[in-house]
């Protein structure tokens, strides 16, 4: 193991890249996690060489605000293989993912078993159907599959883990609709990649008029000063739109202390952030089980936001974030929602002002550390600014996803 200097530590800090395994209906299976290390040039360093940055960068992960209620997947580290570094205590379950430098270890096999027994998930990282990784499949639950290569080298590693009945195959690197399609088509079980698809196709259809609302609220609260009769009017227009602001700031996370029923004094105490959230988690149809959509809405909104230093980059984040997972076109949500011209340039071709940002953010989400690069910005910043939005996400999104009952 190379032992590095301060400077080069300085230099060489591991980048945290999280992305959501998800069914073919988009609901979240669980979240998977991995860390690289760049050298000063952008050249990505081999695992065996910063193990210790890896692991250092893994024990500051906190699993709750990293998966929430779904399993944590960790790619791993021989300190972590070996047991010599503790694997962080994730309550909705962890599992491994073996890359293929430990999948040859001649004690692999019998470690998998011991590590089962600790009661860890386990998976095999970028399988190609060598020999050591075809031995691991009567131990594993998993096999990650790179979809960018052929179609028939695809559907020879797909067959040839199913050939183990309870082993599940994860397509990575799925990103577009046509990726997606063509790997369920080859019988793969779950995907690996953005939540959201980069250019989605808009579907064409109509705005609904609790849809409008939403968008016509978020447009209210992009500018610098909202016109605060306009908000409430709005707000008390649509009665799932007032029955989650009463609700938001009625929960024990809001921090009132007395029972709030007007929404006019509600929107006052929410302010506008937590207000087009609010209409993000109504557009969505936020509910507990579909947690996950609006959490990445959100962590979006919030690492554009931060990125940006303005509400408006927390609107350039949510309204893209929403056009992709509801497949609306993005030049009727501009011409719907009325916002600024800088950022209309950014939601149609990430240009303008604004638009570098998002493109590094949605860059990010894709692992594509050579697409946040150039765009201008430092890929490590970018991921940085992500990770610390994921947990503030987490926890709107949460206190937002509520059943119309509530």
């Amino acid at each position: 193991m190379s032992v590095l200097n301060d400077s080069d530590r300085l230099t060489r800090s591991a980048t945290l890249l999280r992305q959501p395994i998800v069914h073919p209906d988009r609901s979240v299976f669980g979240y998977a996690v991995r860390a690289e290390v760049h050298d000063a040039d952008g050249a990505l360093l081999p695992e065996s060489q910063v193990e210790d940055q890896l692991d250092e960068a893994y024990a500051t992960l906190d699993p709750t605000t990293i998966a929430g209620d779904r399993p944590l997947m960790l790619r791993a580290t021989s300190g972590l293989f070996l047991g010599r570094v503790p694997a962080p205590a994730a309550s909705s379950g962890f599992a491994l993912e073996i890359p293929a430098s430990l999948a040859g270890r001649p004690d692999t096999a019998e470690r998998l078993i011991t590590l089962r027994l600790l009661g860890y998930g386990l998976a095999i990282g970028d399988y190609t159907g060598t020999a050591a990784q075809d031995a691991l499949l009567p131990l594993v639950d998993v096999v990650k599959v790179h979809m960018g290569r052929s179609q028939d080298r695809l559907l020879d590693l797909v067959n040839r883990a199913h050939q183990h009945p309870d082993v599940r195959v994860i397509g990575e690197r799925v990103a577009t609709t046509e990726s997606i399609a063509f790997a369920l088509d080859l019988g793969v079980d779950l995907l690996q990649g953005p939540m959201f698809e980069r250019h989605p196709e808009g579907s064409g259809r109509d705005f609904r008029a609790g849809e409008i609302q939403c968008l016509t609220l978020v447009r209210l609260l992009s500018v610098e000063s909202p016109d605060h009769e306009a908000v409430v009017h709005t707000v008390e227009s649509d009665p799932e739109l007032s029955m989650r602001v009463l609700s938001m700031i009625n929960s024990s996370a809001s921090g009132v202390r007395r029972q709030i029923d007007s929404v006019r004094h509600a929107v006052v105490l929410l302010g506008p952030r937590q207000l087009s959230a609010l209409a993000m988690a109504s557009l969505v149809d936020a509910r507990p089980a579909t947690v996950g959509a609006l959490w990445s809405v959100l962590a979006r909104a919030l690492t554009c936001g931060t990125l940006i230093g303005s509400d408006a980059g927390y609107t350039v984040g949510l309204l893209s974030a929403v056009a992709a997972q509801q497949h609306l076109s993005v030049e009727s949500l501009v011409e719907r929602s009325g916002v600024s011209e800088q950022i209309a340039y950014a939601l149609r071709d990430q240009t303008g002002v604004y638009g570098p940002v998002l493109a590094a953010v949605m860059a990010h989400e894709e692992n594509d550390l050579d697409g946040v690069a150039a765009t201008g910005l430092a890929p490590r910043d970018v991921a940085q600014a992500h990770l610390a939005a994921v947990s503030e996400a987490y926890a709107t999104a949460t206190a937002l996803a509520v059943s119309p009952t509530d």
